[in-house]
């Protein structure tokens, strides 16, 4: 275990510890099996989000607001947990628990900044769907490129900010006993309370994280879904009611599977105690689980992703027919192969 020995001192004030030391769980059998499992999910994730990112980017029939919002769910996914994973895998596989100092904050930052991205992009899609159910005359007016531009920017650069400033205030503690983290990651938490000065500014910067990351997009969530259900009770068929529903079911599941264990680990942590290894255990799924499923559940639940794929999928097809018989590939070759291969 490392001690206040590995630290360097500034000023006889502040001890920067040289390094932190990693615990992880503690007397699991055969936990390197989790590790493994981390690994799958990784790779998973890894091509999931890599072909939603590659089908939005190439099928121009998707360059929609619609689609700039799912495109962001899939580059913070991907980014988040090649943030995440790699990293744990490095020190629990390789038993290199020892992590550098100025390392673990980078490492807290970035796992911590595409988490509140994620979680504020599922509030854009909602609003997406308010708008598109609430007001549909009014859809394209206000729902446009440049508004979801302006408002993924303004998230990313607010997020930055909050983190960074929640981030940085570890810098001000000194810590002059354990250094260990009881984690699988540098998490906020687990870091800050090791410090021997006050942490008091520390624990409210977490609560206002947890408030931003978690309370206010539910809260916003559940007041759009309110209104949706409100507008659909007023539409007479059920049958009319049936078509508006299912455009919001796959975004629901996209926020259960986000939300819920996030909301279930720090309810339980309020109430009463939670045992290391659990609390680890539920914020690595936390991490790691949303991102390897949303891919799938936007490809599986929505028709234009899968009609984008099989129309990708025969071009692709076609071009390499034509490129092996030393054909010109053009446009219109591309019409009249269509003409044989129907996408519907």
């Amino acid at each position: 275990m490392a001690t206040s020995k590995a630290a360097t001192t500034f000023n006889a004030t502040f001890v920067r510890p040289v390094k932190f030391y990693l615990s992880g769980f503690t007397d699991i059998p055969h936990v390197k099996y989790f590790y493994v499992f981390l690994c799958f999910v990784y790779i998973m994730t890894v091509l999931g989000n890599g072909l939603l990112l590659s089908v939005i980017y190439l099928d121009k029939t998707l360059h929609t607001p619609k689609y700039m919002t799912v495109f962001n769910l899939a580059l913070t996914d991907l980014c988040g947990s090649t943030a995440l994973i790699p990293k744990a895998l490095d020190i629990f596989l390789f038993d290199r628990r020892y992590i550098v100092y100025e390392t673990c904050l980078s490492y807290m930052f970035f796992v911590l900044f595409f988490g509140c991205v994620q979680s504020w992009t599922l509030v854009i899609m909602a609003y997406d769907r308010f708008i598109a159910i609430c007001f549909p005359l009014r859809y394209h007016s206000i729902v446009n490129k440049p508004a979801i531009t302006a408002v993924l920017l303004f998230v990313w650069v607010f997020v930055l900010s909050v983190i960074a400033c929640m981030v940085g205030l570890i810098d001000r503690l000194y810590f002059c006993g354990s250094l260990e983290i009881q984690s699988f990651f540098c998490d906020h938490g687990p870091t800050f309370r090791l410090a021997c000065n006050d942490t008091s500014l520390n624990y409210i910067m977490g609560l206002f994280v947890v408030a931003i990351v978690v309370c206010i997009p539910l809260v916003l969530i559940s007041l759009t879904y309110i209104c949706i259900a409100i507008a659909l009770s007023r539409i007479a068929s059920g049958q009319e009611r049936l078509k508006p529903l299912k455009t919001c079911t796959t975004h629901l599941f996209l926020v259960a599977i986000f939300f819920l264990p996030v909301l279930g680990t720090n309810l339980t942590a309020t109430i009463s105690s939670i045992h290391p290894n659990a609390r680890i255990i539920n914020s690595a799924l936390t991490h790691t689980i949303p991102a390897l499923l949303n891919p799938f559940i936007y490809t599986l639940k929505t028709e234009e992703v899968l009609t984008s794929i099989r129309r990708l999928c025969k071009f692709e097809v076609c071009d390499k027919l034509f490129i092996t018989n030393g054909y010109f590939f053009s446009p219109l070759s591309v019409n009249i192969v269509g003409s044989f291969f129907p996408l519907n």
